[in-house]
């Protein structure tokens, strides 16, 4: 058993729930790409030493293509996760995110013709059943920010599966510090373009935390903001170490121990509980999830053993 990636993997997940709640408790009154430039900021300042203990040599990178493309599926997977959230209860918005190996299978089935067991077939018919329960499409209160994280579980889906092929060459620290430089550079740009708060007044609570305009934190936020920034360092460092330490399908069954967590801080400090379909929903995607985990697992047991 990998005991040590899988308590990284579990330190990450806690610090993603308690980071996503602190951003959502600030969601109405600052401007997402600002939060997220000052998260990324005050990573940088923790991260920087830690990597540079090694030298400037530290930063020297072969596969400088592959840390810009995931941190692209990190910048997205983030901006488009925490502008639901603006509106989304926590924990039907990251079961949705969740679907995501529900989504890539029928997206490999539809555009790439490969073809699956049983065992597949079953874990996304499961987990489908878990998204409509969860969003609830039956009537004219349809909440069509639920397409927010849908298209964070995209990026979420590309971002894991680079860290691993990158963590074969590279240092948890160094990949920690294009996480964070990508979120920097990004939230930077957007900063520029949006951050006067020109096209803000949409009235839509989503749209209005991606394009509202920058402002100077309160005092009493200051410390809350300080503490996000924190935790993301932790985040980078610890999701990082952990996908460098064994193999993504490994792993990803300990990654929806984020489930409970944001159920938790969601009810506790939002006051937010699942209905009993949201609920059952938020279960049959974590099954749906890990049915496919163990098929894939055991479909690649067998194909080793007869040399495939």
């Amino acid at each position: 058993m990998h005991l040590r990636a899988i308590s990284y993997l579990l330190l990450g997940m806690l610090g993603i729930s308690i980071g996503d709640t602190m951003i959502k408790m600030l969601s109405g009154d600052y401007a997402l790409h600002q939060l997220v430039f000052i998260r990324a900021a005050i990573s940088l300042i923790i991260l920087m030493p830690v990597l540079l203990r090694r030298g400037i040599t530290a930063l020297r990178t072969s596969r400088l293509g592959m840390h810009i493309l995931r941190g692209l599926m990190l910048v997205i997977a983030n901006v488009t996760y925490f502008t639901g959230l603006a509106s989304l209860p926590m924990a039907e918005s990251s079961a949705v995110v969740f679907s995501a190996p529900v989504i890539i299978t029928l997206l490999s089935f539809w555009l790439l013709g490969e073809r699956f067991g049983v065992g597949r077939w079953v874990a996304v018919l499961v987990g489908l059943a878990g998204v409509v329960l969860v969003v609830q499409p039956f009537g004219a209160n349809l909440e069509f920010a639920y397409l927010w994280p849908l298209a964070a579980a995209f990026g979420y889906a590309g971002f894991t599966t680079l860290t691993r092929s990158l963590g074969r060459t590279e240092s948890a620290a160094l990949l920690a510090v294009f996480a964070q430089g990508s979120f920097f550079v990004a939230s930077l740009l957007m900063g520029i373009l949006v951050g006067d708060g020109r096209f803000a007044g949409t009235g839509n609570p989503n749209l209005e935390f991606l394009l509202r305009a920058w402002r100077w934190p309160a005092v009493d936020d200051l410390g809350l903001i300080a503490m996000i920034g924190l935790v993301s360092a932790v985040i980078a460092l610890s999701l990082s170490a952990a996908y460098r330490s064994a193999q993504a399908s490994f792993l990803a069954p300990f990654e929806y121990s984020n489930l409970p967590l944001v159920l938790l801080w969601g009810y506790l400090v939002f006051g937010d509980f699942p209905n009993t379909l949201a609920l059952a929903g938020i279960g049959l995607i974590a099954a749906g999830g890990m049915i496919m985990i163990f098929s894939e697992s055991r479909r690649r047991a067998r194909e080793r053993s007869v040399g495939v």
